[in-house]
């Protein structure tokens, strides 16, 4: 597997040289807009650890993770009130991955409603909203 790239655009917005819509943050994950939704109120959640991806995370950490995506994920969903949630996680080039750190995306969904295709950037005030949106119905970490 090839090694972790500490330039990656993930690393850098957990070192703050890139700001970020930040919607959930602790010392295990952060959970941020991703700038180019294929659905409203999509959310990334990353690792504060460096992986590359599922395969080389640490279980622990991953399992830590793991209940900070539920977490988020609750709160995306009641605050957009979605019919249901997309989860997705791609590895490696093959497999969809674009960014080699580690993240899930969170989609809500709709009855009947698709998802956009990939690659087109939202307005930064509209991205803005969604995540103090999120942020509203996100009570306290129970983990």
């Amino acid at each position: 597997m090839p090694a972790y790239d500490n330039d990656n655009v993930f690393a850098k917005i957990l070192r703050g040289e890139i700001p970020a819509h930040k919607v959930y943050e602790d010392d295990v994950a952060l959970a941020m807009m991703d700038i180019m939704p294929r659905a409203e109120g999509h959310v990334l959640v990353i690792p504060k650890v460096a992986a590359r991806g599922l395969l080389d995370i640490d279980p622990a950490a991953l399992s830590a993770l793991v209940t900070r995506v539920q977490h988020v994920a609750k709160a995306a969903k009641e605050a957009f009130a979605a019919d249901g949630l997309t989860l997705q996680q791609f590895n490696e080039s093959a497999g969809g991955q674009v960014i080699f750190h580690l993240h899930f995306h969170i989609l809500p969904r709709f009855e009947g409603v698709t998802l956009r295709p990939p690659g087109t950037m939202a307005d930064s005030e509209k991205l803005k909203a969604q995540a103090a949106k999120i942020k509203a119905t996100l009570g306290p970490f129970q983990g």
